[in-house]
Protein backbone atom coordinates (compact mmCIF):
# COMPACT_ATOMS: atom_id res chain seq x y z
CA UNK A 1 0.00 0.00 0.00
CA UNK A 2 1.51 3.74 -0.83
CA UNK A 3 -0.04 5.89 1.39
CA UNK A 4 -1.18 9.54 -0.80
CA UNK A 5 -4.05 11.07 0.73
CA UNK A 6 -2.51 13.60 3.38
CA UNK A 7 -2.87 17.57 2.62
CA UNK A 8 0.82 18.10 2.43
CA UNK A 9 0.06 21.59 4.43
CA UNK A 10 3.89 22.55 5.11
CA UNK A 11 4.38 22.28 1.16
CA UNK A 12 2.22 25.02 -0.06
CA UNK A 13 1.28 26.61 -2.08
CA UNK A 14 2.80 23.89 -3.67
CA UNK A 15 0.23 21.39 -3.25
CA UNK A 16 -2.65 24.08 -3.85
CA UNK A 17 -2.93 22.17 -6.82
CA UNK A 18 -0.75 19.23 -7.00
CA UNK A 19 -1.07 16.47 -3.93
CA UNK A 20 2.16 15.75 -2.87
CA UNK A 21 2.94 12.01 -4.13
CA UNK A 22 3.06 13.50 -7.37
CA UNK A 23 5.26 16.45 -7.07
CA UNK A 24 8.12 15.51 -8.97
CA UNK A 25 12.06 14.78 -8.07
CA UNK A 26 14.53 13.69 -10.99
CA UNK A 27 11.95 14.48 -13.33
CA UNK A 28 9.84 11.48 -12.17
CA UNK A 29 7.01 12.27 -9.36
CA UNK A 30 7.55 10.63 -6.06
CA UNK A 31 4.94 8.39 -6.31
CA UNK A 32 5.48 6.51 -9.51
CA UNK A 33 8.99 6.14 -8.35
CA UNK A 34 7.84 3.82 -5.85
CA UNK A 35 5.21 2.45 -8.34
CA UNK A 36 8.47 1.53 -10.57
CA UNK A 37 10.39 0.14 -7.24
CA UNK A 38 7.63 -2.07 -5.94
CA UNK A 39 7.32 -3.44 -9.38
CA UNK A 40 11.40 -4.04 -9.37
CA UNK A 41 10.90 -5.65 -6.38
CA UNK A 42 8.36 -8.23 -7.53
CA UNK A 43 5.12 -6.41 -6.39
CA UNK A 44 2.02 -6.99 -8.75
CA UNK A 45 -0.67 -5.53 -6.56
CA UNK A 46 -0.54 -1.90 -5.15
CA UNK A 47 -3.37 -0.56 -3.24
CA UNK A 48 -3.36 3.67 -2.88
CA UNK A 49 -5.54 5.74 -0.72
CA UNK A 50 -6.24 9.54 -1.42
CA UNK A 51 -8.20 12.36 -0.63
CA UNK A 52 -6.97 15.75 -1.45
CA UNK A 53 -7.23 16.37 -5.27
CA UNK A 54 -6.86 11.91 -5.46
CA UNK A 55 -8.57 12.42 -8.61
CA UNK A 56 -5.09 13.73 -10.63
CA UNK A 57 -3.26 10.28 -8.86
CA UNK A 58 -5.97 8.61 -10.37
CA UNK A 59 -5.13 9.90 -13.86
CA UNK A 60 -1.25 9.88 -13.41
CA UNK A 61 -1.06 6.17 -12.17
CA UNK A 62 -4.17 4.59 -13.74
CA UNK A 63 -4.77 0.83 -13.35
CA UNK A 64 -1.01 0.77 -12.92
CA UNK A 65 -0.17 -1.62 -16.26
CA UNK A 66 1.81 0.71 -17.48
CA UNK A 67 4.04 -0.15 -14.83
CA UNK A 68 3.31 -3.74 -15.14
CA UNK A 69 1.48 -3.71 -12.09
CA UNK A 70 -2.32 -3.38 -10.79
CA UNK A 71 -3.15 -0.23 -9.04
CA UNK A 72 -6.43 -0.32 -6.49
CA UNK A 73 -7.77 2.77 -4.83
CA UNK A 74 -8.72 3.26 -1.63
CA UNK A 75 -10.74 6.65 -2.00
CA UNK A 76 -11.62 8.89 0.89
CA UNK A 77 -13.61 11.66 1.15
CA UNK A 78 -11.24 13.54 3.52
CA UNK A 79 -7.73 11.70 4.97
CA UNK A 80 -8.16 9.53 7.41
CA UNK A 81 -4.75 10.19 8.81
CA UNK A 82 -2.33 6.79 8.51
CA UNK A 83 -3.89 4.04 10.81
CA UNK A 84 -7.27 5.14 9.60
CA UNK A 85 -6.75 4.98 5.89
CA UNK A 86 -5.44 1.16 5.96
CA UNK A 87 -8.13 0.27 8.27
CA UNK A 88 -10.35 1.51 5.72
CA UNK A 89 -8.55 0.00 2.76
CA UNK A 90 -8.22 -3.54 4.19
CA UNK A 91 -10.79 -5.33 2.45
CA UNK A 92 -8.39 -4.36 -0.51
CA UNK A 93 -5.12 -5.91 1.40
CA UNK A 94 -6.12 -8.92 2.20
CA UNK A 95 -5.51 -10.90 5.22
CA UNK A 96 -1.77 -11.72 4.51
CA UNK A 97 1.28 -9.30 5.99
CA UNK A 98 1.17 -6.05 3.39
CA UNK A 99 3.81 -3.63 2.68
CA UNK A 100 3.24 0.04 3.42
CA UNK A 101 5.14 3.17 2.27
CA UNK A 102 4.41 6.62 2.68
CA UNK A 103 3.65 7.92 -0.96
CA UNK A 104 5.87 11.68 0.55
CA UNK A 105 9.45 9.99 0.50
CA UNK A 106 12.35 9.56 -1.31
CA UNK A 107 14.33 6.08 -0.82
CA UNK A 108 16.78 3.89 -2.47
CA UNK A 109 15.46 0.81 -0.51
CA UNK A 110 15.21 -2.37 -1.55
CA UNK A 111 11.37 -3.71 -1.44
CA UNK A 112 12.25 -6.90 -2.73
CA UNK A 113 14.22 -7.27 1.19
CA UNK A 114 11.36 -6.43 2.64
CA UNK A 115 9.55 -8.65 1.19
CA UNK A 116 11.64 -11.69 2.10
CA UNK A 117 10.76 -10.79 6.01
CA UNK A 118 7.22 -11.69 6.15
CA UNK A 119 7.77 -15.12 6.66
CA UNK A 120 10.56 -14.25 9.85
CA UNK A 121 7.53 -11.68 10.59
CA UNK A 122 4.89 -14.28 11.39
CA UNK A 123 7.45 -16.94 12.69
CA UNK A 124 8.59 -13.94 15.43
CA UNK A 125 3.98 -13.51 16.39
CA UNK A 126 5.36 -9.70 15.26
CA UNK A 127 2.11 -7.62 13.78
CA UNK A 128 4.76 -5.03 12.20
CA UNK A 129 8.31 -4.85 11.04
CA UNK A 130 9.64 -0.92 10.63
CA UNK A 131 12.67 -0.18 8.99
CA UNK A 132 14.14 3.00 10.61
CA UNK A 133 17.54 5.28 9.23
CA UNK A 134 19.39 7.70 11.37
CA UNK A 135 17.77 10.75 12.33
CA UNK A 136 17.85 13.25 9.91
CA UNK A 137 18.19 16.89 11.05
CA UNK A 138 14.65 18.12 11.67
CA UNK A 139 13.55 15.11 13.98
CA UNK A 140 16.93 14.02 16.02
CA UNK A 141 15.27 12.75 18.76
CA UNK A 142 13.85 10.05 16.47
CA UNK A 143 11.16 7.50 16.94
CA UNK A 144 12.02 4.28 18.00
CA UNK A 145 15.38 2.02 19.60
CA UNK A 146 16.12 -1.38 18.12
CA UNK A 147 17.74 -3.93 20.50
CA UNK A 148 18.18 -7.60 19.16
CA UNK A 149 16.01 -6.75 16.45
CA UNK A 150 12.91 -6.27 18.86
CA UNK A 151 11.59 -2.28 19.21
CA UNK A 152 11.91 -0.65 22.20
CA UNK A 153 9.60 3.05 22.42
CA UNK A 154 13.05 4.49 24.61
CA UNK A 155 16.34 3.62 24.69
CA UNK A 156 20.12 5.27 24.49
CA UNK A 157 20.46 5.27 20.49
CA UNK A 158 17.06 5.73 18.67
CA UNK A 159 16.36 6.18 14.83
CA UNK A 160 13.80 7.93 12.61
CA UNK A 161 10.89 5.68 11.09
CA UNK A 162 10.87 6.26 7.27
CA UNK A 163 7.49 5.19 6.68
CA UNK A 164 8.03 1.80 4.95
CA UNK A 165 7.39 -0.90 6.84
CA UNK A 166 5.22 -4.56 7.03
CA UNK A 167 2.05 -4.77 9.01
CA UNK A 168 -0.22 -7.32 10.11
CA UNK A 169 -4.10 -6.69 9.06
CA UNK A 170 -4.54 -7.78 12.95
CA UNK A 171 -2.75 -4.30 14.10
CA UNK A 172 -6.07 -2.13 13.18
CA UNK A 173 -8.25 -4.69 14.60
CA UNK A 174 -9.41 -1.95 16.82
CA UNK A 175 -9.60 1.09 14.56
CA UNK A 176 -13.60 1.66 13.11
CA UNK A 177 -13.67 1.66 9.26
CA UNK A 178 -13.71 5.40 8.18
CA UNK A 179 -12.53 7.00 11.54
CA UNK A 180 -9.53 9.12 11.80
CA UNK A 181 -6.78 7.16 13.57
CA UNK A 182 -3.11 7.86 13.59
CA UNK A 183 -0.87 5.32 13.43
CA UNK A 184 1.92 6.84 15.91
CA UNK A 185 -0.12 5.30 18.90
CA UNK A 186 -0.99 1.86 17.95
CA UNK A 187 2.69 1.26 16.86
CA UNK A 188 3.91 2.11 20.03
CA UNK A 189 1.24 -0.22 22.13
CA UNK A 190 2.39 -3.10 20.19
CA UNK A 191 6.04 -1.89 20.41
CA UNK A 192 5.10 -2.02 24.48
CA UNK A 193 3.85 -5.42 24.13
CA UNK A 194 7.06 -6.50 22.36
CA UNK A 195 5.37 -7.72 18.56
CA UNK A 196 7.51 -5.10 16.63
CA UNK A 197 10.33 -5.76 14.94
CA UNK A 198 12.92 -3.97 12.82
CA UNK A 199 16.13 -2.63 10.48
CA UNK A 200 18.30 0.14 10.29
CA UNK A 201 18.76 1.00 6.74
CA UNK A 202 21.84 2.98 6.07
CA UNK A 203 21.59 3.81 2.58
CA UNK A 204 19.52 6.61 1.04
CA UNK A 205 16.05 8.22 2.65
CA UNK A 206 14.67 11.65 2.41
CA UNK A 207 11.43 13.09 4.24
CA UNK A 208 10.39 15.72 1.54
CA UNK A 209 8.63 17.41 4.23
CA UNK A 210 8.95 21.82 2.88
CA UNK A 211 9.41 23.39 -0.54
CA UNK A 212 13.07 23.60 0.32
CA UNK A 213 14.00 19.80 1.46
CA UNK A 214 11.80 19.06 -2.29
CA UNK A 215 14.52 21.58 -4.44
CA UNK A 216 17.45 20.32 -2.91
CA UNK A 217 16.41 16.51 -3.54
CA UNK A 218 15.59 17.47 -7.08
CA UNK A 219 18.76 19.26 -7.16
CA UNK A 220 20.75 16.58 -6.29
CA UNK A 221 19.02 14.15 -8.70
CA UNK A 222 19.77 15.97 -11.19
CA UNK A 223 23.05 16.85 -11.06
CA UNK A 224 25.61 15.43 -12.93
CA UNK A 225 27.46 12.43 -11.60
CA UNK A 226 30.39 14.46 -12.10
CA UNK A 227 29.34 17.43 -10.34
CA UNK A 228 28.24 14.97 -7.22
CA UNK A 229 31.52 13.43 -7.07
CA UNK A 230 33.60 16.42 -7.05
CA UNK A 231 31.71 17.73 -4.38
CA UNK A 232 32.12 14.97 -2.23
Amino acid sequence: MILAAGRGERMRPLTDTVPKPLLTVGGRSLIARHVENLAAAGVRDIVINHAHLGAMIEASLGDGSAFGVAIHYSREGVALETAGGIALALPLLGSDPFLVVNGDIYCEFDFAALTRQVAAMRSSGSVAHLVLVDNPPHHPRGDFAVVDGRLRNEGACRFTYTGIGLYCPRLFAAVTPGAKTALGPLLRQAVDADAVTGEHYPGRWEDVGTPERLAALDRSLTMPRSAVDARG
